[in-house]
């Protein structure tokens, strides 16, 4: 599996509605006695950085509040981290990333769970988008006559 794949899916999941990655994951999740949790949600800050001009030095930005899981299902290990304090969705971003990593439940996640997902963020990306666009201003100047 590709580093780039994974952060892609751990991406998307990161970004879905907790609910709604529930609905999708729920029938292909094993039995409760199945997962071992290595680390239960846990809430913490980290701290963003950012650089001056986008590429300049780094400073700090600030802190931000995020919440992480790590679970083991049948020897695949699946790490969550999402903003916040939802330890509901961390959990759940933890063991979709452990059954994704896995051959066997890669290709039917692909179709059931991450297709869908990828579609509605892009829908409400777009939605977003034309929001923005639609409150944007554009403002010019008038030459006074000469």
């Amino acid at each position: 599996m590709e580093t780039t794949t994974r952060q892609h899916w751990l991406s998307l999941l990161a970004h879905s509605p907790a609910s709604r990655l529930a609905e999708l994951l729920q029938q292909h999740l094993p039995p409760a006695g199945d997962i071992s949790w290595l680390r239960r949600a846990q809430t913490g800050l980290v701290m963003l950085q950012g650089r001056s001009g986008g590429s300049g030095s780094r400073f700090n930005l600030g802190e931000i509040s995020v919440t992480r899981a790590s679970c083991q299902i049948a020897g695949w290990l699946g790490h969550g981290w999402v903003r916040g304090s939802d330890g509901q969705h961390a959990e759940l971003i933890a063991q979709a990333d452990a059954l994704l990593q896995n051959p066997q439940h890669y290709p039917p996640l692909q179709a059931a769970l991450l297709q869908p997902l990828q579609q509605e963020l892009a829908a409400r990306r777009e939605q977003s988008a034309r929001a923005a666009a639609a409150s944007k201003v554009e403002f010019f100047t008038m030459v006074r006559g000469e």
